[in-house]
């Protein structure tokens, strides 16, 4: 996945809610979803698509095989979100078309309302790794790593420093579907700092 977030929760107590009291705007899904926004795979499958190249609707639709009601509605809940930004607008069929672009900085404006975010999210991105592993290439050298383990607060801070500049290097990297001389990739990684029991 081309996508990065950096995850942090905030007390509920700062955190708007679904149910807005009276006055209050709902123009912040971030503030309103945290994470949820991105617990759905084919919303992981658009940020990373529209990572390499910006794309209407109907382009990312016809793309991932999906309806384009489907897309413009996923479209439209990361845009709100703050996770797409409007590229450029163009002309087709005697319309305007909006095309999206997913910029990777912008992960770090999704903040985590609490444990269950965080649960969601990995369960989603559980799900789309599944996905993608079924179209692993078996003669592609790959590289796989599980660990849950203890380590210096100096070496965390190192391997996660490593692992953001790596995932910039992806996003920065990215190219649009089958672009030629490229490789089809996927980078599916989750680091965080566990609580002792």
């Amino acid at each position: 996945m081309l996508v990065s977030w950096i995850t942090e929760s905030q007390p509920a107590k700062n955190r708007l809610t679904v149910g807005c009291p009276p006055g209050q705007t709902r123009g912040m899904e971030t503030e309103l979803e945290g994470l949820r926004v991105l617990a759905h795979p084919l919303r992981l499958r658009i940020l990373s698509l529209l990572t390499g190249a910006a794309m209407s609707a109907a382009e990312a639709a016809r793309e991932l095989g999906e309806s384009q009601a489907n897309i413009s509605y996923h479209m439209r809940r990361l845009h709100d979100a703050g996770l797409l930004e409007v590229a450029e607008e163009v002309e087709i069929r005697g319309g305007r078309a909006k095309r999206f672009r997913h910029n990777h900085d912008s992960g770090g404006k999704v903040r985590a309302r609490g444990r269950e975010d965080h649960v969601l999210l990995a369960a989603t991105m559980g799900a789309e790794l599944r996905r993608r592993a079924g179209s692993r290439a078996l003669d592609a050298k790959g590289l796989t790593t599980d660990a849950e383990v203890w380590v210096d607060p100096e070496v965390w801070q190192r391997v996660r420093e490593a692992v953001a500049e790596l995932a910039g290097q992806l996003h920065d990297a990215a190219r649009p579907p089958r672009t030629e001389g490229t490789v089809h990739v996927n980078a599916t990684i989750a680091l965080f700092q566990m609580e002792d029991e």
